[in-house]
């Protein structure tokens, strides 16, 4: 295959990604298929004699799309949306043909300065302080590691990374219980350990289920006078089990008052803070140290990309960065590399699709999705409360909420129904000991009709139950 067969064949993709998307709707969102079905269909050997492209296309086409679960479904309502606004495939696109490994400036200068510029839009649009710097990963989970592992050398004067762990003194970790697993797995892989991961309790009969200051600072202080040494502290906007939100600016005084690092997990609600009136679920942001948001759940910028905000990057270079003599350029040595801000070396060129992605949308436009998946998604949970036997758990905060049917038999049963069935999609936590079903509204493409068929479904399927 040459650059002009690429040239037609492109053009093609380009054909069935329209006619695809167009016929999202006609499709179960998540495939009825078992482990191992799809793996049988196209097991063979190593081809050792090169295929027709046409045949390899024609097998894409006939077998993958029926075995795939459709994250651009408008009735995706499971985990956090992955979107992908069609402005942002597009840029992915011409970022694929270039093919950049963007590890140093002088490998992708315009890479580099572009994630510069695109850093400052997003912080600008979300209203946080001049002061606020930044880069793109390639998760939220890269991010929260960084981050924590930044905390880990604060605590120890950088000796870490150059003595290792034996002998240092226990570090410990502070992170509400509605935080994400990220937290537990950096704390894990940063050599600080799970056992030094302290759950602080929430706030009974909190809103939304913040994150306790007075305890956060009782559990610090006993951990001073028993000898351990805290590191930093992890708050969350948005929780994924429940869209839980800490009360940021009262746990940072906490941490600021006792000289933590904190680290704010907003990876799904952060998108939400382009409309200022949502901003109240983070007030106080401008005192954290370091926020996670990624542009690719709700703000449409195509898998891959993670945001996070530094106040002051330097910990956090002189933790993750390295730069030997081949990595060095020339004649530039106050340079910004963002690999040096984070765990790879090699980078692909994600600005590229947030610049798309801003400039095609707008502000404006992105602000209107969301202010309508908000609403949509408190009709649903109204809908939903007012059929016989539902009982709404944690009512929406943004677009999330959580429902149960009857009790945790029927409400897993019902989800099982719910996910064969295919024209929605949903998926499960638990909450105060019951076995709930979680709804997310989010999806770029999804209408007030796509939210709406989820109490319609709901109600089909649980009448004998």
């Amino acid at each position: 295959m040459n650059y002009d067969d690429l040239a037609d064949w492109q053009k093609r993709a380009a054909d069935w990604a329209r006619d695809y998307h167009a016929g999202l709707r006609d499709r179960p969102v998540r495939p009825d298929i078992a482990p191992g079905e799809f793996l049988a269909k196209i097991e063979a050997p190593i081809p050792e004699a090169p295929e027709a492209i046409e045949a390899i296309f024609d097998d894409f086409t006939r077998l993958v799309p029926d075995a795939m679960t459709h994250w651009q479904h408008p009735r995706f309502f499971a985990y956090f949306p992955a979107n992908a606004a069609p402005a942002s495939m597009l840029a992915e696109q011409l970022a694929n043909a270039m093919s950049a490994q963007a590890m140093l400036w002088q490998t992708a200068p315009a890479a580099n300065e572009m994630e510069d510029l695109v850093i400052r839009w997003l912080r600008d649009g979300m209203g946080l302080p001049e002061d606020f710097t930044g880069t793109i990963h390639d998760s939220a989970t890269t991010a929260t590691f960084s981050a924590v592992t930044t905390m880990r050398e604060l605590a120890l004067d950088h000796t870490g990374i150059t003595k290792g762990l034996s002998g240092a003194p226990q570090l410990r970790i502070y992170a509400s219980a509605q935080t994400h697993s990220s937290v537990d797995k950096a704390v894990r892989l940063s050599g600080i350990g799970q056992d030094n991961l302290v759950k602080v309790p929430t706030i009974p009969g909190h809103p939304t289920w913040s994150m306790d200051p007075d305890a956060l600072d009782r559990l610090i202080r006993e951990d001073i006078a028993a000898g351990r040494k805290p590191a930093g502290v992890v708050l969350c906007v948005g929780g994924t089990s429940i869209g839980a939100c800490d009360d940021i600016a009262a746990c940072i005084k906490v941490a600021h008052g006792h000289s933590l690092t904190v680290h704010v997990d907003a990876a799904w609600a952060g998108s939400a803070m382009i409309c200022e009136e949502f901003r109240h679920l983070w007030a106080g942001i401008e005192q954290a140290d370091s926020i996670i948001f990624n542009p690719h759940k709700w703000l449409g910028a195509q898998f891959d990309c993670a945001v996070q905000f530094l106040r002051d990057p330097g910990p956090q270079i002189g933790t993750m960065g390295l730069r030997p003599e081949y990595l060095k350029t020339q004649g530039a040595d106050e340079i910004v590399n963002y690999n040096e801000w984070t765990l790879p070396l090699g980078r692909r060129f994600r600005a590229l699709k947030i610049w798309f992605l801003l400039r095609a949308e707008g502000l404006s436009g992105l602000r209107a999705r969301i202010r309508n998946h908000v609403a949509w998604a408190n009709e649903a949970s109204d809908a939903i409360a007012a059929l016989p036997g539902f009982e709404i758990t944690t009512p929406p905060i943004l677009s999330l909420f959580s429902f149960r049917y009857q009790d945790d038999a029927k409400t897993a049963e019902l989800l099982e129904r719910v996910n064969r069935d295919g024209r929605i999609y949903l998926t499960q936590t638990y909450h105060d000991g019951s076995f709930v079903i979680r709804v997310s509204v989010g999806q770029f493409t999804c209408t007030r009709e796509d939210v709406m068929t989820i109490p319609s479904v709901l109600a089909e399927l649980a009448q004998d139950l």
